[in-house]
């Protein structure tokens, strides 16, 4: 019996392959002779044993020997569950490209975003997975994230921050983004990349930092404080209460671009310039002011300027605290060879399933807790259907 693998953002497509024969489509590495166990049984037993709670190889091969007999509802596991020494040898092995393709392939299969969906793209360092003494080579990966959805919709790895640049149009070549929104940090602020965000057919909207001195330059020269505070269109002010702290945000956006000179034409569809001034009061003392500059391809109005910035920001609490917090990544010691780039696809493919789970409204963390004492909570998490 094989269950189909659907997200609850829209029904699967009817053409779409199931999760299990998308990770079944990644070439087998190891000698055929000596096949015990099948990459793709070993692959989904990490998966849900993730999804119960699993930090390790250890504790997926427990998982699967606690629950061996429901694993066998989805695939044969004809040899029973593989040891924890050979999960760790076939993850240390295995193709991570050819992991995170097929991890695309199936979301790409499983959901389908509206028109203006917004998509964050931020990178973030896999601080356990060092191999030397000074900890400076552990991997970094940038991940695209769909803000409204909470799902990872693929991830590429790098071996540095500063690779960024190069990682991130290898990204958009994998993915769907037409419609769609891409929003990136300083770092993806550069022209090559927002030509491959509106060849693919969606816009973007960039951070604007000292990377780019004369666009910067040029920015600062069209906003300021006073500027903002004398508009009576296109400005907008938020303010958010919590944790002994108050953070007040001015918006504004503009659509005429005649200042900006020839800086214009290098880049592609440029039709916004935002701007975001931040004042932060802790304890009843206001810090100075911070100001952020962006450039969008979009003609956005301040609401929607606003929506996006945020979204982008809600990255950090969305994704990247939630695979600290409750699944312990940075802690996480997994870093022989290939090991530490494909746990972490296997970290985000857990986390998109329990997200899309809206029938137990809880934190991750109960939501894992639950999975682990109740492998039918299990099935409902990877079917949206009710479990018998």
């Amino acid at each position: 019996m094989i269950l189909y693998f659907s997200l609850s953002i829209r029904e699967a497509k009817t053409n779409g392959l199931t999760l299990l024969e998308h990770i079944s489509i990644i070439r087998e590495h190891r000698q055929e002779w000596k096949v015990t166990h099948k990459l793709p049984e070993i692959l989904f037993l990490a998966i849900t044993a993730t999804i119960a709670g699993a930090e390790g190889w250890d504790e997926i091969s427990d998982f699967g020997e606690d629950n061996i007999e429901w694993l066998r509802k989805f695939s044969d596991f004809e040899n029973g569950i593989p040891s924890y020494h050979t999960v760790a040898r076939v993850f240390s092995a295995m193709n991570p490209k050819e992991f995170q393709k097929a991890f695309i392939a199936w979301m790409n299969d499983c959901q389908e975003l509206t028109h203006g969906a917004i998509i964050a793209i931020d990178g973030k360092r896999l601080r356990g997975s060092y191999k030397q003494a000074d900890k400076s080579d552990a991997i970094h990966m940038v991940s695209a994230f769909a803000a409204g959805n909470e799902v990872v919709l693929g991830q590429i790895t790098t071996d540095q921050k500063s690779n960024e640049i190069t990682a991130i149009p290898k990204l958009l070549q994998l993915l769907d983004i037409r419609g769609c929104l891409i929003t990136i940090d300083a770092m993806g602020c550069q022209t090559k990349i927002a030509k491959k965000i509106v060849d693919g057919g969606g816009d973007y909207l960039l951070a604007v930092k000292g990377n780019q001195p004369r666009l910067l330059e040029a920015i600062n020269e069209i906003f300021s404080i006073p500027k903002l505070e004398a508009a009576s269109e296109n400005v907008l002010t938020q303010t958010e209460k919590g944790h002994g702290r108050e953070e007040t945000r001015h918006y504004m956006i503009t659509h005429d671009l005649s200042e900006l000179g020839d800086l214009v034409f290098e880049w592609p569809e440029l039709k916004s310039l935002g701007y975001i001034v931040s004042f932060r009061t802790e304890k009843g003392k206001t810090t100075e002011a911070s100001a952020r500059f962006y450039i969008s391809s979009a003609e956005l109005s301040v609401q929607e300027f606003a929506n996006a910035a945020r979204e982008h920001w809600a990255i950090e609490v969305k994704l990247h605290w939630k695979l600290d917090t409750a699944m312990h990544e940075d802690a996480s010691r997994v870093r022989r060879e290939n090991s530490a780039e494909n746990y972490a696809t296997v970290r985000h493919t857990a986390l998109n399933l329990l997200n899309a789970d809206k029938t137990f409204k809880a934190s991750i963390k109960r939501k894992q807790k639950k999975a682990n004492r109740n492998t039918g909570y299990i099935e409902q998490v990877l079917t949206g259907q009710d479990a018998s």
